[in-house]
């Protein structure tokens, strides 16, 4: 299970090895996303608190990247955090997510990302439930719920 301690590390240090890389020329990932996809995980945008498909939905079932299909989530470990983003206390295994230090909109926060092909997918903070004490928000954009089948 990773610790913030273990976050930080990563955005100090080397980020762990992905599976796989995925990488694709911009004009390419513009027609395969949609514009809002597109906006989100190659532009680090964000989606208005409330807004995303997947805010409410708590499906079985496993969170990809919309970008390039890795696995990042378990519905398992989704929780509401209401902060009106999907939210998460661990990924699907330690090398599915990148963590990088934002300084941007004048703060500190660390910006997760797909280790595969580096689509933004949101941030991590420190104050998520036991045990890990994590919380991955994630926009909804960034990603497609696969459900299990019945």
């Amino acid at each position: 299970m990773l610790t913030w301690k273990e976050i930080i590390s990563f955005t100090a240090n080397k980020n762990p090895t992905p599976d796989r890389r995925v990488e694709k020329p911009e004009a390419e990932w513009k027609t395969i996303l949609s514009p809002e996809q597109y906006r989100v995980t190659r532009q680090k945008g964000t989606e208005s608190p409330h807004t995303g498909a997947l805010c409410a939905i708590y499906d079985e079932g496993q969170y990809n990247c919309i970008c390039c299909n890795a696995p990042l989530f378990d519905s398992t470990i989704k929780f509401d955090s209401s902060s009106g983003w999907p939210s998460f206390t661990q990924p699907i295994q330690e090398n599915a997510i990148k963590y990088h230090k934002d300084v941007s909109l004048g703060m500190v926060r660390v910006e997760v990302m797909c280790n595969s092909c580096d689509a933004h997918l949101g941030h991590i903070f420190p104050d998520g439930p036991a045990p890990s004490g994590l919380r991955y928000c994630v926009n909804s954009a960034a990603m497609k719920l696969e459900k299990e089948n019945s």
